[in-house]
């Protein structure tokens, strides 16, 4: 979808620094970026998990993989099922809505991790929606307003980021493919950047009233050098037109 996006509009590529070297990023002798250098560290030597990230692999796959047995509700199952074969009509995203916690960065569209002490913050070039990870060390609100994406709050353990995050609506799916949850689903995430090109993400779900017991999985993503977040503004009912099924 981004590769078409860009060909249309290749006459703009210069205003959208698109081609634009990344400032340090390491590079071989012939200047291509060397994505398998070490991971970078921040000033006060925490992992820097800054960058353009993108999922790898084909984003209309289930999230799990690899053998990950969901157990699931009744109901949550027969709602999956239903979305499924729906070829999953009805996404959030089709109503120009947030997809959610992991949904939002699971789509064929890239990322952007912004570390400063005390918040990591996720821009998402789809919509230009935004998620914080507040690092201050301040607990979980009392009482959360539910909310799309979630109130997140993160701690290191050694070279990677944990984030806690409780507070969500049940507005959205968990992946493409529809897997649902409630407004109990509490998630824990784990971004490890293992070199300088990419990141370890693993994530687990509990929402003990759509599943059965918390199941968790990993997923890949590589960074994106040279390159930058392109605006991406959604119309409501006329993008929607044109997104259903995709």
């Amino acid at each position: 979808m981004r590769i078409a996006l860009l060909a249309l509009l290749c006459t703009t590529l210069s205003a959208q620094w698109m081609n634009y070297p990344t400032p340090g990023i390491p590079r071989t002798s012939d200047g291509k970026p060397n994505l398998t250098a070490p991971a970078p560290k921040t000033p006060d030597g925490k992992p820097d998990l800054s960058g353009i990230w993108m999922r790898r692999g084909n984003y209309l796959y289930d999230l799990p993989k690899d053998g990950v047995q969901v157990p699931f509700q009744p109901w949550a199952e027969a709602l999956y099922k239903q979305r499924k074969d729906n070829l999953s009509k009805g996404a959030p995203g089709e109503r120009c809505l947030p997809r959610g916690v992991p949904a939002e960065m699971m789509t064929p569209n890239p990322f952007k991790v912004v570390q400063t002490p005390g918040l990591v913050m996720l821009v998402f070039e789809q919509f230009s929606y935004f998620r914080q990870i507040l690092t201050d060390g301040r607990p979980h609100p009392d009482n959360p307003e539910p909310t799309w994406f979630g109130y997140s709050i993160g701690k290191w353990e050694g070279d990677t980021l944990v984030a806690d995050t409780v507070g969500f609506n049940d507005k959205t799916w968990i992946d493409y493919d529809g897997h649902p949850h409630t407004d109990a689903l509490h998630t824990i995430e784990r971004f490890r950047r293992i070199d300088f090109g990419h990141l370890e993400f693993q994530i687990t779900i509990d929402d003990p009233k759509a599943y059965t017991k918390a199941w968790t999985v990993k997923v890949p993503f590589d960074l994106l050098p040279d390159t930058e977040l392109m605006e991406s503004i959604c119309e409501n009912e006329r993008d929607a037109q044109h997104m259903v099924g995709k």
